[in-house]
């Protein structure tokens, strides 16, 4: 695949993928304005119920006060939903400087889950098991890059309903992340040209556009870390990404 090609591949993929997001966005967001005008109705029915001041008017008050309570707690519900998604969406839109930065991984990874759940729509859960780690040094936004394309490899491995699992763990100087899916594994042959330039087992439009050998060369060349795996036909696949928790050379 050419340089243009491969650019064209990742603006459309990830194109997709900002629309599911739109669309994630947009559910809770009507939910809100609906909520609001129901509220807005029932304001303007307290003012001659509580003017009315009979005990009937004010047992109906009462009510319609209750059910605006629940119509809050269901925007609140909506606004974190809302505020959870655009975390995620800025934590994998900032640029990186030339100098990596001191993060909290383990929340830079929630984060970056978040952006899936529009892409998994409920099919795939995503489980965490996240180790308390000290802050690690690295390039925030090229690392998103990386553990979101992994995440979306491997729920479309998955066929129908599965389980991708997140983990995170300090081995030594470094930071070691996993992910782990019950999905279909990979051939031999998958396994021999995984890291390949340019291999793909996708047809075009599917995926992220990031193959695993760039994601290779983020995690060794750029941040001095490895990337490897282990796949079983049938049975899933795991990633392991080791992060050093402090850069010690110049980038690349």
């Amino acid at each position: 695949m050419s340089s243009a090609s491969a650019d064209l591949h990742q603006m459309a993929s990830l194109g997709r993928l900002l629309a599911r997001i739109v669309h994630e966005i947009n559910t809770p967001l009507a939910s809100i304005f609906s909520n609001n005008e129901v509220l807005t109705r029932s304001m303007a029915n307290l003012g001659p119920l509580l003017a009315d001041g009979s005990p009937e008017a004010l047992a109906k008050a009462r009510r319609i006060v209750a059910a605006c309570a629940d119509l809050t707690a269901v925007d609140k519900i909506a606004c974190e939903r809302i505020r959870g998604i655009i975390s995620g969406m800025k934590t994998f839109a900032r640029l990186d400087s030339s100098e990596p930065r001191v993060i909290d991984l383990n929340r830079h990874l929630r984060d970056t889950i978040k952006l899936t759940e529009a892409e998994f729509r409920g099919r795939v859960a995503v489980e965490t098991d996240l180790a308390d780690l000290p802050e690690v040094e690295c390039y925030p936004q090229m690392l998103s890059q990386v553990i979101l394309n992994l995440l979306v490899n491997a729920g479309q491995a998955i066929e129908g309903g599965g389980a991708i699992r997140v983990r995170t763990h300090r081995d030594g100087n470094m930071a070691h992340i996993t992910i782990s899916d019950t999905g279909r594994g990979m051939t031999d042959e998958q396994k021999t040209r995984a890291f390949e330039a340019g291999y793909t087992t996708k047809p075009i439009g599917e995926g992220t556009g990031l193959g695993l050998s760039i994601a290779r060369e983020i995690i060794e060349q750029k941040h001095g870390g490895s990337i490897r795996f282990e796949s079983e036909l049938g049975k899933g696949t795991t990633f392991h990404i080791l992060l050093p928790i402090r850069q010690t050379r110049s980038s690349q």
